[in-house]
């Protein structure tokens, strides 16, 4: 029985260690879209508040 026991240990590290590999390996950009959307409207943000502001030489002569 001791050693169906320590036969076993390798079959379970085997199986835990091929879920974890399936996880790790699993495909993540679905978020990618989401993020460059939110990107793309914080560089039209910073672009809209140069634009419309003083530049830096007038304000620091006040």
């Amino acid at each position: 029985m001791a050693a169906l026991a320590w036969l076993l240990i390798p079959v379970f590290a085997a199986f835990g260690a091929a879920i974890w590999g399936g996880w790790a390996a699993r495909n993540r950009t679905a978020g990618d879209v989401t993020e460059l959307a939110g990107y793309a409207r914080f560089r039209e943000a910073m672009e809209k508040s140069h634009s419309d502001s003083e530049p830096v030489e007038q304000i620091s002569n006040v």
